[in-house]
């Protein structure tokens, strides 16, 4: 198996090829990986081999908890290599390892392509195999979803009201979270 690249990083599309000694290897990767890419120089890129009858598909990722994420994604019954791609590409592995440890369905159903069902099997499967890697303190678990609920209400995408709740202290009530990340958008 092919588990990490280092080459100079040429464009192709949505798609990434990698020059590694004259071999030009096509990669499907995530954002973060394209932005590594834009900087020029060489690049390092940890990548997943999926072997498939009529096709061997390489996936890059920016670093090996990426690549951790997007193996275990693979296990959950209906999840391709497509989908647990897009899944890594929208958040960072802990931000996802957070959303699964509080059954954070909205989170991954907000994502294109993963549909209700979808979303309830990552929760449920990746759980169990999470289990203790991130542990989440229950007292400021509930107040993070009501406040970023309440901002998804007011018109904002489940992303950019995470994005908005990330810079605004997780210990105070969601109502005044809610308040401050408002303030801090005007």
């Amino acid at each position: 198996m092919i588990s990490r690249l280092r080459g100079t990083p040429i464009r192709s599309g949505d798609a990434l090829v990698l020059d590694v000694g004259g071999v030009g290897y096509l990669l499907h990767a995530t954002p973060s990986v394209h932005r590594r890419a834009e900087g020029g120089g060489e690049l390092t890129v940890e990548t997943y081999l999926v072997v498939r009858e009529d096709a061997l598909q390489l996936y890059g990722f920016a670093d090996a908890e990426e690549r951790v994420l997007f193996e275990q994604l693979l296990g959950v019954s209906g999840v391709g290599p497509k989908v647990a791609l897009a899944i890594v590409s929208g958040s960072t592995p802990s931000d996802l390892r957070r959303a699964i440890a509080l059954d954070d369905t909205a989170r991954f159903e907000a994502i294109p392509g993963i549909g209700k069902k979808t979303a309830q099997r990552v929760v449920l499967e990746l759980k169990e195999k999470l289990g203790a890697l991130e542990p989440v303190v229950a007292g400021t678990a509930k107040p993070h979803l009501v406040a970023r609920d309440a901002l998804v209400e007011l018109g904002y995408s489940l992303a950019d009201a995470e994005v908005a709740l990330a810079s605004v202290d997780p210990d105070l009530s969601p109502e005044e979270r809610v308040r401050l990340a408002l303030k801090a958008a005007a």
